[in-house]
């Protein structure tokens, strides 16, 4: 039996021919968010607040359906799920379908879902990019330029760094057909609350499509901690991805408003033979000394680096070492 109150949030999946991740959470309540896209302060607002009015199911029953396969665990204390599983047979490149229901006891259905799994095509990059203050305009370290931000404008309306859309879309289509893109992982420190925010901001600026892996749920009282913490988690989220495609050469995109530099860094030296790039947008030129010391120490491991302030310089740079034709 149906419960109206209660929903399944899937959030986008990836993985390659047999091993496949589905995140997502069961609520209890959560409000209704539908984002008119109003330039209006007040009704920005209201809809910002909205995305963390919510009350999450803990250690609720969870089903997934893939394909012919059936799988079960349960939520962990905050609501959150993520499913982790063994294709029974090769999954095909591209998104695929998948349904997550919550169900009781005696497995009734009370809530259902459908997402999608990204499995990227066999190519030579992928990407994983920081949001903040490295695709979008956040002013992370100042609590109150980035409430200003966020509370003022929708996603139609956030600004973008000028030229990123033009460098992502050349990498994502850079020495692949235009069907078969170069994967993009979007990690960052803002929480979950604000995913399809971030991926409706990402679609209306044309960014390449991709998955997303944010931060821990927050409730409204918490609000105005939002993207402030949970940085060790953006290094375990990026292993993740590594641990997910061991073959797999990536490029990493960040900045150095906050930890990007030291993350980056830290991946690279373990796994020197994965990490073909990394790219950090000199948002703090106060930190330039120390980001550059990292920098200059990937360069001599044979990683290419590029600090820089805006994305032509960024271009350029992947021009010359190869990532872009």
């Amino acid at each position: 039996m149906m419960n109206k109150n209660l929903s399944v949030k899937i959030y986008h999946g990836y993985g390659h021919t047999h091993n496949l991740v589905l995140y997502g959470h069961v609520f209890k309540f959560k409000a209704k968010t539908k984002q008119g896209f109003s330039r209006n302060f007040l009704v920005n607002m209201v809809h910002l607040l909205k995305l963390f009015m919510v009350k999450p199911y803990p250690f609720a029953r969870v089903r997934l359906h893939f394909n012919q396969q059936i799988i079960h665990q349960k939520t962990a204390y905050d609501g959150f799920f993520k499913f982790e599983w063994q294709a029974q047979e090769n999954v095909t490149a591209g998104w695929h379908r998948v349904k997550v229901d919550a169900v009781d006891e005696a497995d009734q259905v009370l809530a259902t879902a459908e997402g999608e799994i990204f499995v990227p095509h066999i190519t030579q990059y992928a990407f994983i990019s920081d949001i903040d203050d490295t695709v979008m305009v956040s002013y992370s370290v100042k609590l109150g330029r980035r409430l200003k931000e966020l509370f003022t404008r929708n996603p139609r309306t956030r600004k973008t760094f000028a030229m990123t859309q033009m460098h992502y879309q050349l990498l994502a289509n850079a020495y692949t057909e235009v069907t078969q893109p170069n994967p993009f992982f979007y990690v960052s420190s803002s929480e979950w609350n604000l995913y399809d925010y971030l991926v409706e901001t990402f679609r209306f600026n044309q960014l390449p499509e991709g998955a997303f892996l944010l931060n821990q749920l927050k409730r409204w009282k918490s609000l105005f901690k939002t993207g402030k913490t949970g940085h060790e988690g953006k290094l375990l989220r990026v292993m993740r991805i590594i641990d997910a495609f061991p073959k797999q050469r990536f490029v990493f995109f960040g900045d150095n408003s906050q930890q990007d530099p030291v993350i980056y860094h830290t991946i690279a030296m373990r796994f020197p033979q994965n990490v073909a790039a990394v790219y950090i947008r000199n948002i703090r030129p106060k930190k330039q000394e120390g980001t550059l010391a990292l920098l200059n120490e990937l360069e001599q491991n044979q990683i290419h680096t590029c600090l820089f302030t805006d994305s032509e310089e960024a271009i350029s740079h992947s021009k010359k070492i190869g990532l872009i034709a």
